[in-house]
């Protein structure tokens, strides 16, 4: 099972309104293993950033200026997420977002769920946590995902953070499986099955007395035809 943990920088909050994306960050899941596969990319947006935009996330027009289009990139964008399932904080910012600039391309490239499956782990988290923040600083602090780094918002820093969150708030199922596939965590599991020491002394074996077996006989005789086990012993 593979999925990409996204997280997206934009230039304001309305792709309609014609802002783009400037920032993807993405970290590799499988098998509820995180690995050391990531994808991050910062673009040129061909527009100025909103200075609320700027205040959340620090990254500049100054910055951005030597930095790919989003058209150059899409290629290996597409190909490091194609056929994984995307678990995205508030997917509807993000994916509206891609979306918008994939329908700026040629060849036309659809939309990002015709290639990926989507989960909103925001969606999951006011289910799971009704009536209580569920950002994503609160839910660090919830499952206890250092976060102390995250001074300014950041696409890959967030995808990272996010990942934890979202491994410990999906039910620490990992602790149930027998390994990542390499054979690396099975060693380390206690082993369920206890074998019998055959140094041990045998069991005591106490048979029934005659006044015991006359008290079962009896039982079974007023139980009649009812009795399977009375039909078995006939």
């Amino acid at each position: 099972m593979r999925q990409i943990v996204l997280d997206t920088e934009t230039t304001g909050l309305e792709p309609s309104h014609g802002h783009r994306i400037i920032e993807i960050g993405c970290v590799e899941i499988i098998n509820r293993r995180i690995t050391e596969n990531t994808y991050h990319q910062y673009i040129q947006p061909d527009r100025e950033i909103d200075e609320g935009a700027y205040e959340v996330h620090g990254i500049s027009n100054e910055f951005l200026a030597d930095k790919p289009r989003f058209k150059d990139v899409v290629e290996d964008f597409m190909s490091f997420v194609n056929g994984a399932e995307l678990v995205i904080h508030n997917a509807p910012f993000d994916v509206g977002f891609l979306n918008h600039e994939l329908a700026k391309l040629e060849p036309v490239w659809g939309k990002v769920s015709d290639h990926c499956t989507i989960t909103d782990s925001l969606v999951m988290a006011r289910h799971k946590h009704p009536g209580q923040k569920n950002n994503l600083d609160a839910l660090c602090k919830r499952y206890e995902v250092n976060n102390s780094k995250r001074e300014l918002h950041g696409a890959l820093l967030d995808a990272e953070l996010l990942a934890e969150v979202f491994l410990r708030m999906t039910g620490g199922q990992e602790s149930l499986l027998l390994g990542s596939g390499d054979g690396s965590n099975a060693s380390n599991m206690a082993s369920p099955i206890r074998r019998v020491d055959a140094s041990r002394p045998g069991l005591a074996v106490l048979r029934a007395s005659s006044d015991e077996m006359a008290a079962h006989d009896e039982i079974m005789a007023s139980l009649g035809d009812a009795c399977i086990w009375h039909r078995t012993a006939e």
